[in-house]
C-alpha cells in the first residue's frame, strides 16, 4: 500500500509547504496550563484563564510580527479563545496568513523496565479530537516525543516506541486533515559531546522515518521538528558553524527529500543562540532539499514575557520585543541574520530547564 492519498492529501501537501515558506516559521504558544503557570510565576503573574488569554492576545496582535510567521501552535484552551473585542484567535491568525495548529499529545509516561525513559500518550480518541480541531480552524498538529542521552540511553526500546507513537499519531492526523509535525526531541541534558548527540539524532530520525513509511504516512504532508545537534548542557559549547554542520549532516543522512521543511525546536537554548545556529545552517553551502526554519516557544517568548510582566501599560513594549525576535528568526531562515537583535532584554540568557516537561 502506498502513502496516504485520501481526501485531504492535496490540502496537507499545500499546508505543509505553506508552513515551510522561506522567511517564515512557527510560534509555539502551546504551553499547557501548568507550564505557562511556571512562566507566569517567574514574572509574578497569576495563572488564571484571563491572564493566559491576555498574554496570547499580546502575541497574536503584535504589530508586524505575524508577517514572519506561517503557523502558531495553540493549546486546546487557546484554540477556542477570543480577543478582548470578541474575534476568535483562529480567525485572527488566518486573516493574517498564519495557520493555526494544535498540540494533541497528552504528555509522557515512563516506559516500564527502563531508567526513566518515556513514551508519549494521547492516541486514544485522537481521531475524534482531530476532527473537532479541524472544525475549529486548526490545520496542523504537534506531538512531542522525548528521548534522553545517558550511559545506556536512549535504549532501542525507547527509540522504537517513540518512533511508532509518532507514526501512529501522524497518520491519524492526516486522515483528519491536519498536517502532523513529527517531534522527536532528544533532550540537551547531560555531559555528552556533539558526536554523541549526532549519533543518537541519526539513529532516532532513521527509526522515525522507517515507522512513518510503515504507517503509510504521506511525507509531503508532514514537517519535522527535531532538536539541533549540540553538545550536552554540561559540556563545553561549540560555534554555531559546528552545530550547523553536524545538524545538517544528520538530516542529510536520515531525512527524505520529500518532507518540505524542518522546523527546529530551541530546546532551552537562549533566544540568540537558537537564532545564530539556525542562521549558520542556512548559510551552510551543502545539499539541503528541505527548508530549514523554526518552531520556537521559549526562544520567541522569554524576553517578551519579561517585558510584559502582566501589565497593560507594557503590552506595546512586549510586542516590540516579540517583533525583534520574529524578524531575527525570519532572517535566520534565509541565512541573512546579522546578530543585531541581542539588544532585547535577556536574549542571551540560557533558557535550559533540566528534564523539560510540558
Amino acid at each position: 500500500m502506498t502513502a496516504y492519498r485520501g481526501k485531504y492529501a492535496d490540502e496537507l501537501i499545500a499546508n505543509a509547504n505553506y508552513i515551510g515558506t522561506p522567511g517564515k516559521g512557527i510560534l509555539a504558544a502551546d504551553e499547557s496550563t501548568g507550564t505557562i503557570g511556571k512562566r507566569f510565576s517567574s514574572i509574578n503573574v497569576e495563572n488564571v484563564e484571563e491572564n493566559r488569554r491576555a498574554f496570547r492576545e499580546l502575541l497574536f496582535t503584535a504589530p508586524g510580527a505575524l508577517q514572519y510567521l506561517s503557523g502558531v501552535i495553540l493549546f486546546e484552551e487557546t484554540l477556542y479563545q477570543k480577543t478582548k473585542s470578541g474575534k476568535p484567535f483562529a480567525e485572527l491568525l488566518k486573516e493574517n496568513g498564519v495557520l493555526p495548529g494544535i498540540k494533541v499529545d497528552k504528555g509522557t509516561i515512563e516506559i516500564a523496565g527502563t531508567d526513566g525513559e518515556t513514551t508519549t500518550q494521547g492516541h486514544d480518541g485522537l481521531a475524534q479530537r482531530c476532527q473537532k480541531y479541524y472544525e475549529a480552524g486548526a490545520r496542523f498538529a504537534k506531538w512531542r516525543a522525548v528521548l534522553k542521552i545517558g550511559p545506556n540511553e536512549p535504549s532501542q526500546l525507547s527509540i522504537n516506541l517513540n518512533a511508532e507513537g509518532l507514526a501512529r499519531y501522524a497518520i491519524i492526523c492526516q486522515e483528519n486533515g491536519l498536517v502532523p509535525i513529527v517531534e522527536p526531541e532528544i533532550l540537551v541534558d547531560g555531559t555528552h559531546d556533539i558526536n554523541k548527540c549526532a549519533d543518537v539524532t541519526e539513529r532516532v530520525l532513521a527509526a522515525c522515518y522507517k515507522a512513518l513509511n510503515d504507517h503509510h504516512v504521506l511525507l509531503e504532508g508532514t514537517l519535522l521538528k527535531p532538536n539541533m545537534v549540540t553538545p550536552g548542557s554540561e559540556s563545553a559549547k561549540v560555534a554555531p558553524e559546528v552545530i550547523a554542520e553536524y545538524t545538517v549532516r544528520a538530516l542529510q543522512r536520515t531525512m527524505p527529500a520529500a518532507v518540505p521543511a524542518v522546523v527546529f525546536l530551541s530546546g532551552g537554548q537562549s533566544e540568540e543562540e537558537a537564532t545564530l545556529n539556525l542562521n549558520a545552517m542556512n548559510k551552510l553551502q551543502t545539499k539541503k532539499p528541505w527548508n530549514l526554519s523554526f518552531s520556537f516557544g521559549r526562544a520567541l517568548q522569554a524576553s517578551t514575557l519579561k517585558a510584559w510582566v502582566g501589565k497593560e501599560e507594557n503590552v506595546k513594549k512586549a510586542q516590540e520585543t516579540l517583533l525583534v525576535r520574529c524578524k531575527a528568526n525570519s532572517e535566520a531562515t534565509l541565512g541573512t541574520y546579522k546578530g543585531d537583535a541581542t539588544l532585547s532584554q535577556g536574549a542571551s540568557e540560557s533558557l535550559h530547564v533540566k528534564d523539560y516537561k510540558y
